[in-house]
């Protein structure tokens, strides 16, 4: 069973989770990285050395990094902080993008830049909506890992 780390821009949340749950009732894959929205409103109050201490922590045990990708992810200081210290762990790496998927008001938002800036080689993109994720998520995630050694 693989364990997953999650990256996500902590804004996008409702996004996040909607694939989350969706992918999570499957049951085929461990899952690391996630955090609700309370955790996430006391994370974003914390220091950066406790934020960077709970995303060290979370990537603990992972073998892939899987990046949802919304309209501002590439601009998140904490996504570019997780993919630095999944290459260094040597995890594959994966970008599920979630623009399409519906908010909590019934939108969607404007396709977002990877946030894999030089680093298209050593992972992949999809998109969730249109590449049927909650299908395809699983066999993605082989993918990366296999890319990557693990």
């Amino acid at each position: 069973m693989r364990k997953v780390f999650f990256s996500f821009d902590w804004d996008d949340v409702w996004r996040v989770n909607q694939v989350r749950h969706s992918w999570v009732t499957k049951g085929s894959y461990g899952q690391a990285g996630f955090a609700d929205a309370a955790d996430i409103e006391g994370l974003k109050k914390s220091t950066s050395d406790k934020i960077k201490r709970w995303i060290d922590d979370q990537l603990k045990g992972t073998s892939v990094t899987c990046v949802l990708i919304g309209e501002q992810t590439a601009d998140s200081r904490w996504v570019n902080y997780e993919i630095q210290k999944s290459i260094e762990k040597q995890n594959g790496l994966l970008g599920v993008y979630i623009h399409n998927v519906k908010d909590q008001r019934g939108y969607t938002c404007y396709k977002g830049a990877s946030p894999f800036n030089g680093l298209l080689s050593y992972s992949y993109h999809y998109d969730w909506i249109v590449d049927s994720g909650y299908i395809n998520m699983g066999s993605w995630i082989e993918r990366a890992a296999k890319q990557a050694g693990r």
